[in-house]
This record gives C-alpha cells, sequence and structure tokens, in this order.
C-alpha cells in the first residue's frame, strides 16, 4: 500500500508542477481550444466511421448468395 501511497503523491506533484508551468508560460488557454477542437473531430471522426460501417454492414446483409 505504500508504493500505491508514494505513487499517488509523485503524480500530485507532478500535475501540480505541469499545471504551475502553464500558468507561468500563459498559453493554458491554447491548450484548452486545442484540447476541444481535438476532441470534436474525435467524435466526428467516430460518427462518421459509425455511419459507413452501418451502411457495408447493411449492404452485406442485402447481398443474396442463392
Amino acid at each position: 500500500m505504500s508504493h500505491l501511497n508514494t505513487l499517488a503523491r509523485r503524480l500530485r506533484d507532478h500535475l501540480a508542477k505541469v499545471r504551475q508551468e502553464a500558468r507561468d508560460h500563459g498559453d493554458a488557454g491554447y491548450t484548452t481550444e486545442t484540447v476541444l477542437i481535438t476532441a470534436l473531430l474525435a467524435i466526428l471522426a467516430m460518427t462518421v466511421v459509425g455511419i459507413i460501417v452501418a451502411k457495408v454492414t447493411a449492404k452485406a446483409k442485402g447481398i443474396d448468395l442463392d
């Protein structure tokens, strides 16, 4: 259990350091904007893939081998 506590403490310390560096450089807003745009593009891509898979599956089920 001690190892997990150490790992959690080190992770918290690292995240605090990363957040502070982002605040110091003043580019936190740009990073947030980039993450949001990337997430939206990923959602759009998954939607398009889902539509294509549905259409291909429907077409494949419509093939008559008799």
